[in-house]
């Protein structure tokens, strides 16, 4: 066996097991779910040794990142999710008032510290990078090479948005998952333009930032 085919053998049962591993956040309630992101980020890494990829074909690269930055005009792409997060913020509140609001803060709430603006940016920017290494840079990148890109992304942000469940109305939890989902397939797209996991951590991170600045500006 190859290291293609050991590299390929080992991505499929990571997104196998980050699957897995969400579905019993879903199915049970349980915090198991949060080994998805171990799982990711550790295979994300295995992966790449095991296939002795290049560092220029890494899907987390430090040196390149300002080059990667301005292919395919990755700065609109940088844009879009945040410009859907004020707007899925803005008509979360039309529709559901202050519940949305809640609900977002409540499922954050215990992992996030509120109370030090740059304690909750190095949270805000750890949580993006491990989040985008294990979802886009292992289970998309390495995945769209086996499976091809749309059937991973699609998957991928489905697996990411149903991470981040959490018990409420069952209209807000819907909302709430609709939006992760559109805004990981964002972050997968940026993942296939740049393959470099750090420019849709930027995009992420942005993300997060504006939208918890945005509640905590009006609706704190």
């Amino acid at each position: 066996m190859n290291k293609t085919d050991k590299g390929r053998i080992l991505t499929i049962i990571g997104m196998i097991a980050m699957i897995v591993l969400v579905f019993t956040r879903v199915l049970f309630t349980h915090q198991a779910a949060e080994y998805s992101l171990v799982v990711g980020i550790a295979l994300f890494f295995i992966v790449e040794w095991v296939s002795k990829t290049p560092e220029e074909q890494s899907g987390l690269r430090f040196k390149t990142f300002f080059t990667d930055l301005k292919k395919c005009g990755p700065l609109l792409w940088l844009i879009v999710p945040v410009i859907s997060s004020i707007g899925s913020i803005a008509l979360g509140f039309v529709l559901f008032g202050r519940a949305d609001i809640d609900h977002v803060i409540g499922r954050t709430d215990s992992i996030l510290n509120f109370e030090n603006i740059l304690v909750l940016t190095g949270q805000f920017l750890i949580g993006a990078l491990g989040e985008e290494i294990a979802f886009r840079g292992f289970f998309t990148g390495k995945g769209m090479k086996i499976f091809g890109f749309w059937p991973v992304a699609l998957v991928s942000s489905a697996v990411f948005a149903l991470a981040h469940l959490a018990s409420g109305n069952t209209a807000i939890v819907i909302y709430d998952l609709a939006g992760i989902f559109i805004d990981a397939v964002i972050y997968s797209l940026i993942m296939r333009k740049t393959n470099n996991c750090l420019i849709s951590t930027v995009s992420h991170f942005l993300v997060n930032m504006i939208g918890m600045m945005i509640v905590f500006a009006f609706f704190r």
